[in-house]
């Protein structure tokens, strides 16, 4: 098996510990930016994961599914709490599955990560299967029950995705959609925290507003199915609604009120369309937002 880049020690950084604290941070800076340059080398991958992803959930009440240990999962959950806020994403439409539970998500559960079992466990656990996705994450890409989840997963129909931060990894061979992050040593040896933290992290926004973006949730670069949760988001919805519809700001607000909040639907609403058979026609999915809103329009 090959070595684990991210476990190497650079000796570059040898007793950064005595440095003064702007030439470390500087050191470390150096690091984050060769994360994302490792997240670059994986566009192809990570788009070709969306694709594959949206059309496993575009026809269906799948979920999308997190698994991780330690930072890897945490950064999971930090990914997929941010989908139903932002893109109206169901929250019966996410799954998080953390070696050592919910308690893991705020301080180290001693072990867990090395129970392949109770990865395969909690995928059985969650129901997870055909229409699903489940996203397997690990820094090292060795992590027993994160390797569990994904096979477990794959094998009852789900659409697997892995990212790991060294090649070769088993992990990355259990999934469909092998995303390789490869991050090298870390600034502070073993640290993962740091730029494979950092290179997950931003290749699941890349990952996941993909998917949203191919599932329709977006429109000419608007957030038009986040959810409208206080006031200065019901005003930016209104707005929205005004601009895309091409309607005064009071009729974008009644039509607002009256789809509770809906932007999609009330931008449809605000064209002329009875509220049942604007989210039909939403619920159908046959076709693109853009469409069913020049349709609208007449």
């Amino acid at each position: 098996m090959p070595a684990m880049g991210t476990e190497s020690v650079d000796p570059r950084f040898d007793g950064i510990e005595t440095w003064p604290t702007e030439r470390a941070i500087e050191a470390m800076l150096t690091g984050q930016r060769a994360a994302i340059a490792a997240v670059a080398g994986a566009s192809r991958a990570i788009a070709a994961a969306a694709e594959a992803a949206a059309a496993q959930l575009g026809n269906g009440a799948g979920r999308i599914a997190y698994a991780g240990a330690g930072t890897s999962g945490r950064i999971g959950v930090q990914d997929g709490v941010e989908l139903t806020p932002t893109f109206g994403w169901p929250e019966r439409r996410l799954a998080f599955l953390l070696a050592g539970g919910p308690e893991a998500l705020m301080r180290a559960v001693e072990g867990a990560e090395d129970d392949a079992a109770a990865g395969r466990a909690a995928v059985r656990a969650e129901a997870l299967g055909a229409g699903d996705v489940l996203i397997g994450l690990a820094a090292s890409g060795r992590t027993p029950f994160t390797i569990g989840a994904v096979a477990e997963a794959r094998a009852r129909g789900a659409l697997t995705v892995a990212l790991a931060n060294n090649r070769g990894a088993p992990l990355l061979a259990a999934a469909d959609h092998p995303i390789v992050l490869d991050t090298g040593a870390e600034v502070i040896a073993g640290s993962t925290r740091m730029q494979a933290g950092t290179a997950q992290k931003a290749a699941l926004n890349l990952l996941s507003t993909a998917i949203m973006l191919r599932l329709g949730l977006v429109h000419r670069g608007l957030m038009v199915n986040m959810r409208v949760s206080n006031a200065k988001l019901r005003a930016r919805a209104q707005a929205m609604i005004a601009e895309l519809a091409g309607v005064a700001q009071a009729r974008a607000g009644e039509a607002l009120d009256l789809a509770e909040g809906d932007i999609r639907a009330a931008m449809l609403v605000a064209l002329g369309l009875p509220l049942a058979q604007a989210r039909a026609r939403l619920d159908s999915a046959e076709r693109p937002f853009a469409a069913l809103l020049a349709e609208a329009r007449g």
